[in-house]
């Protein structure tokens, strides 16, 4: 009675027992027995017989520092593909800076002696006791700029205040570049390959001993300075194949006119603003000296213009100058065929004070083309600063208009603008009619 009542209200009905006999569910019926199931013959005779790991082409084991015993050559094959073209690189930069220093000591070597004999100080250390010890030293006078730049400099000497020397090389430390600079010069008349040459440029005093030198001439030393003051003017002799490039690219010598002299070689022409100034300047030691150098003269220049086209006035003071430009040699041949013109370079100031002052009527036109010059500059300095009034007037228009038109209604800035535009209509229609 008790499992019917349960049995109407849901009650759970006992579970039936599984019958003994009913063989199909016994693997559910009974618990999995708690042994491994065992192998069969057949699974261990067809699996694969085991082998021990195989340590072929493994690296061993060592101490972290023990590098030799973890590494071969064909670890650095890359590397010894490279290494060939670094050295490579390294002796050539070495040989080529070592080839420029040779030829730089070499010129200075040569040239130490004069140098020394005209000016008190040559390099940039403080005069040695003796000019052939310093000869011997050419490291104490020169100077590495860059692997293919060398300088030195010289002052002490009665009408130079200083003297520049800078020696160009090529890079012979940068083949690659150097092909390309000839390269460039072979296709590209305007850009050159450059050349290995001599550059001076000797700085006269020009009257101005007391502001370059305070020191200079004092007591009664200073009634025994002559005057070093000669005439500004633009003159030089220059090698024919140079001529075309140094017009192009100076300045003062643009203001030149090129003219060939009997007596000077045929490959070199003279650049003068005045036939009376290359009578006084061409004396028989100059063409005596320019002959004996031959091809190795590039040019001798004296010049009181500046070289870059001047735009302010202060770039048309006069600053005297000599410039020298030589081919060098290479450092197992001698500079006896240049050492004469080269001392006649150091030696030219004393020739200008002596005899470089000219006739007015010679240096009327020389005169006039540098007042010309400065007439120029002084009306485009003008010009500019016109408009710069201009522009400063219009923009204090405009901000008078802006603020005018701020405090006015819509109204009277419709008003305002109809009259702004007929004023300019009638502005337009005036010009016009002058025009016409």
């Amino acid at each position: 009675m008790g499992d019917f009542v349960r049995g109407l209200f849901g009650g759970q009905k006992p579970a039936n027992a599984p019958a003994a006999s009913d063989d199909d569910f016994a693997d559910f019926a009974g618990a999995p027995s708690p042994e491994p199931a065992s192998l069969s013959s057949f699974t261990t005779a067809s699996a694969p017989p085991s082998s021990a790991t195989s340590t072929v082409g493994q690296v061993p084991y060592t101490k972290w520092y023990r590098v030799w015993e973890r590494t071969t050559i064909d670890d650095f094959k890359l590397e010894l593909y490279i290494l060939p073209f670094v050295l490579l690189v390294v002796v050539v930069h070495l040989w080529g800076t070592s080839k420029n220093r040779k030829t730089a000591k070499h010129w200075m070597k040569s040239h130490a002696p004069i140098l020394q004999q005209e000016f008190v100080q040559v390099g940039y250390v403080r005069p040695q006791a003796s000019a052939q010890q310093d000869a011997e030293n050419p490291d104490k006078m020169l100077r590495e700029k860059k692997a293919d730049e060398y300088q030195t400099y010289a002052t002490g000497r009665l009408n130079i205040a200083f003297a520049d020397f800078k020696l160009t090389l090529t890079k012979r430390f940068n083949p690659l570049m150097r092909l390309g600079e000839i390269l460039i010069g072979v296709f590209f008349e305007s850009m050159p390959a450059p050349d290995e040459r001599m550059e001076a440029t000797a700085y006269v005093f020009d009257g101005k001993e007391a502001q370059i030198a305070p020191g200079f001439g004092k007591g009664e030393e200073k009634k025994s300075v002559p005057s070093s003051t000669y005439d500004g003017f633009v003159w030089a002799v220059v090698h024919k194949d140079l001529m075309k490039r140094l017009r192009e690219d100076r300045y003062d010598l643009s203001l030149t006119s090129t003219k060939d002299h009997a007596k000077l070689p045929v490959w070199t022409t003279v650049m003068s603003e005045n036939a009376e100034i290359s009578e006084a300047l061409l004396t028989p030691e100059l063409i005596k000296a320019i002959n004996e150098a031959g091809d190795k003269f590039e040019a001798l220049v004296i010049s009181d213009q500046p070289m870059e086209q001047p735009k302010k006035l202060d770039d048309t003071v006069p600053r005297k100058r000599i410039s020298l430009s030589l081919k060098l040699q290479s450092a197992s041949n001698p500079y006896d065929s240049t050492l004469p013109i080269f001392q006649y370079f150091l030696r030219i100031p004393d020739l200008l004070i002596q005899h470089g002052r000219f006739r007015p009527e010679a240096m009327r036109r020389i005169k006039q083309t540098r007042e010309e010059q400065i007439a120029k500059i002084k009306k485009f300095d003008d010009d500019e600063k016109a408009e710069e009034r201009k522009l400063a007037g219009d923009k204090a228009k405009k901000e008078k208009r802006d603020q005018l038109l701020s405090r006015m209604t819509a109204e009277e800035q419709r008003k305002y603008l109809e009259k702004e535009r007929e004023r300019e209509g009638k502005r337009r229609e005036k010009k016009k009619t002058i025009k016409a």
